[in-house]
């Protein structure tokens, strides 16, 4: 990556999002990467397959580069959020498979385009549906990061491990007592707030 080359910039952060993503997988079972972690579902598994349709729509379709994978548009009779999650006959494999393919097209529009390039989003509303290519690719960005997000969440929830990427944690390296005081510490001071905040209130 080099300050001079705006597309290597993207691709270097679009490329770590979706390491991120698919690391948060690794070492799960297949109920857990598939389990509704949320009130709204959230899962492992189909935020990967979420971020192989956004990678098609904005960075294949947009650009009149139809990517040729599979995907479960709504409106094609499958229903609301069927990209959000995983039947249970689609294996862990085929998804990520899924999403291999969906970003080596969306590379391949990214390389083939200059960022000024001017795409039709299909779905967004019509008079209102330009946008260049670097709008795009940022835009997936910004979505798969907070997917990736999404994803950490889950996984330290699932069975305590956490960090950016494999190499690059990101986090303090104290052990369980540290871990432990620290939340204590910070459970502590939001108590404080809410009985300050309380006190204040008139009645």
């Amino acid at each position: 990556m080099t300050p001079t080359d705006p597309k290597a910039d993207l691709h270097y952060y679009l490329q770590a999002a979706r390491d991120a993503l698919l690391w948060k997988l690794e070492g799960l079972s297949e109920y857990d990467i598939r389990r509704p972690a949320t009130p709204t579902g959230t899962n492992l598994l189909g935020l990967v397959k979420h971020a192989a349709t956004v990678e098609s729509g904005y960075l294949g379709d947009t650009f009149g580069r139809p990517s040729g994978v599979p995907l479960p548009w709504p409106g094609d009779g499958v229903g609301p959020n069927a990209d959000m999650w995983v039947a249970a006959d689609e294996s862990r494999e085929d998804v990520v498979e899924l999403y291999h393919r969906a970003w080596a097209h969306a590379d391949a529009t990214i390389d083939a385009l200059a960022l000024e390039t001017v795409g039709k989003v299909p779905w967004w509303p019509e008079g209102r549906d330009e946008v260049t290519l670097h709008h795009a690719v940022t835009r997936v960005i910004a979505d798969t990061h907070r997917h990736a997000g999404h994803a950490d969440i889950i996984r330290e929830l699932t069975d305590g491990a956490v960090g950016m990427a494999e190499d690059n944690v990101g986090v303090p390296s104290g052990g369980a007592a540290w871990w432990e005081e620290y939340r204590g510490r910070l459970e502590q001071a939001a108590r404080e707030a809410e009985s300050r905040g309380t006190s204040g209130q008139t009645r």
